[in-house]
């Protein structure tokens, strides 16, 4: 089973100190690049893996989506997403995502933000969610960057020179990593580029959009504190067609 640290008091309160998590899809840095993958979603039926507090759910429905399912593992998250706003056209469902299976063809759209690198069988995921996507149906999502889930020490260090370096550790040998975010003891699933990339290719998806994400400059204007993305980007973006 997926490892539940989100229904954790100590890191739920943290978590939701968070600017996404206070802000919702404004406080995500690198929404308006995924949002440039989003397709038209008038009359679509659409999924959300990891759906958190709903903010990518509600907005799917006030794009115009006919009905849209959001799957969480976390009651805390569902508790705060269903509070939220309630639109009969949204609904939100406990899963597993180690163990989800959605009948064949069900949804046009699926979405997932910062969810896919704490699934050990994503191979499975994937294939089981390219058969629920309807032919036409596209993939959206974002993974940490695998520099993040493979540091040999969490912390930046200076090189001889003084430059600040981002020490990988281990990087082409994929599988759990234990490291301390928000709480100690976070598994998250550490695959290469390629990897995540070969998984969808073996899923039967075709990748339509690669992106390692990093600030624009304006962003950094706006907010000075992006800048330290731009020496090692925080997530991966993608996208993927069925």
């Amino acid at each position: 089973m997926t490892q539940n640290i989100y229904d954790t008091p100590g890191f739920f309160a943290e978590y939701s100190r968070l600017r996404r998590s206070i802000e919702g899809l404004d406080g995500m840095p690198e929404w308006p690049a995924m949002r440039a993958l989003v397709p038209d979603l008038a009359g679509r039926r659409v999924v959300d893996l990891g759906c958190g507090f709903g903010w990518f759910c509600r907005w799917a429905r006030q794009a115009g989506a006919a009905e849209v399912l959001g799957l969480d593992v976390s009651e805390n998250m569902l508790a705060r997403a269903r509070a939220t706003d309630p639109d009969i056209a949204v609904a939100y469902r406990r899963e597993d995502l180690e163990r989800l299976d959605l009948p064949a063809a069900s949804f046009d759209f699926a979405y997932s933000a910062l969810a896919l690198h704490y699934i050990a069988d994503l191979e499975g995921l994937l294939a089981r969610l390219h058969r629920a996507l309807a032919p036409g149906g596209r993939l959206v999502a974002s993974v940490e960057h695998p520099i993040y889930s493979a540091p040999s020490d969490p912390k930046w260090v200076r090189d001889e020179a003084g430059r600040d370096t981002w020490p990988v550790d281990r990087y082409l040998d994929e599988g759990p990593r234990v490291t301390d975010w928000l709480a100690k003891g976070v598994v998250k699933q550490h695959r290469t580029i390629g990897g995540t990339v070969d998984l969808l290719l073996r899923a039967g998806f075709t990748l339509s959009h690669l992106e390692e994400w990093g600030p624009t400059a304006e962003q950094i204007a706006e907010h000075p504190d992006y800048a330290i993305e731009r020496e090692r980007p925080a997530f991966l973006l993608l996208a993927a067609d069925r």
